[in-house]
């Protein structure tokens, strides 16, 4: 027997079911139709960068590089300047004049490399840089991108037997005035409640030599830094580099930060370097895959099915300039700090996200 609630249930069902048949001129309602996606063809046009037009004008970049630092930027014997930090000045001139020869290299000291870019000295400052929050927030200037992820560290002999920077207590500590190094290494003794007596210098060649005549008893700097200066002392093999790293520092080429385009633009110079060694282009097999590759990626980048240049106001083959004529990454790391090199800079960081050791090193797609 069926209770009073649930026949009274039935008897709405039912009704709800006769009213619904009575109803035959009406239609279901229908089914909200989704917009259709957006279709982006009609693209952002950004300003034109003042500092691009600039750079065509004059038919030169103006980069702003170390004095002197084996592996990152130096002048070779016949006044030729040579280094990972000049290479990627020679990409951003590949990619705006298509010709990596047509830079300028400015050689800065390390108090005076931002105010010669905010002054308009220089259009790129690629000056082994560690990016910070105080110095990408506070100064007017940009990052574009980390062509290097190192941190600091200490050089010492190896005669004085050392494991640790823990055992540096009491140390003449040589470091470079103006640079991050100054205050990594205060916050490290300070964090050990260690004692030191700093001995600043104004160039990391004075801090060399200084360092080797024993006018301090270890070298701080970047751990890049650090090689490099090894790699010229008289006797390379006496000296080690401790295994502390007490640091963060992503370096990497700056620009003055009101000129959105132009900082783009160094970026993906970078940026091109970084896929061209992921896509396994090569300054020697880039014209190559040029015509022969069906990457769809590769052929975007080297501008063959699509002129994405126009967006940054650049050829259609910038990205195919930059390989060609200064390499990819992987190029570009080995003859200068790398294997190739009196450095012998392992990848470490700085291999690609995807190698079989995986690193830091990633670019965003090209699409």
């Amino acid at each position: 027997m069926i209770g009073k609630a649930a026949a009274t249930g039935l008897a709405i069902l039912s009704l709800g079911l006769v009213l619904a048949g009575c109803d035959g001129g009406s239609k279901p309602a229908a089914t909200p139709t989704p917009k259709a996606a957006a279709t982006f063809t009609t693209r952002y046009k950004a300003t034109p960068s003042k500092v691009l037009t600039a750079v065509r004008k004059r038919g030169y970049v103006a980069c702003g590089v170390n004095p002197g630092l084996p592996g990152f930027a130096y002048p070779d014997v016949r006044g030729a300047w040579r280094g990972f930090d000049v290479d990627f000045c020679r990409a951003v001139a590949a990619a705006v004049l298509g010709d990596a020869d047509k830079v300028r290299f400015v050689a800065i000291g390390g108090p005076d490399r931002f105010g010669a870019l905010q002054r308009g000295e220089i259009d790129i400052l690629s000056r082994n840089t560690s990016w910070s929050f105080s110095r990408d927030a506070g100064l007017g200037l940009d990052f574009a991108a980390t062509t290097y992820f190192d941190g600091q560290g200490f050089l010492a002999p190896k005669a004085l037997g050392l494991s640790s920077a823990q055992e540096l207590s009491g140390a003449r500590i040589c470091v470079q005035a103006g640079t991050a190094s100054q205050d990594n290494v205060a916050d490290f003794f300070h964090a050990h409640g260690l004692s030191y007596k700093p001995v600043v210098v104004a160039s990391e060649a004075e801090g060399r030599r200084l360092y080797e005549s024993e006018g301090c008893d270890v070298f701080t700097a970047d751990i890049s830094a650090l090689a490099g200066s090894r790699s010229v002392l008289n006797n390379p093999s006496a000296h080690v580099i401790l295994p502390d790293v007490i640091s963060k520092e992503p370096l990497g080429p700056v620009v003055r930060q009101n000129d959105p385009v132009w900082a783009d633009i160094v970026r993906w110079a970078v940026y091109a370097t970084i896929l061209g060694e992921e896509m396994g282009l090569s300054s020697k097999t880039v014209a190559s895959a040029r015509d022969t590759s069906g990457n769809p990626e590769v052929r975007r980048l080297l501008g063959v099915d699509a002129n994405y240049g126009a967006l940054l106001g650049l050829n259609r083959d910038w990205a195919y300039q930059v390989i060609r004529q200064v390499g990819a990454y992987q190029e570009i790391f080995d003859r200068n700090i790398g294997p190739q090199s009196a450095l012998k800079l392992d990848r470490g960081l700085n291999a690609l996200w995807n190698a079989p050791k995986p690193g830091l090193l990633y670019a965003p797609p090209f699409r």
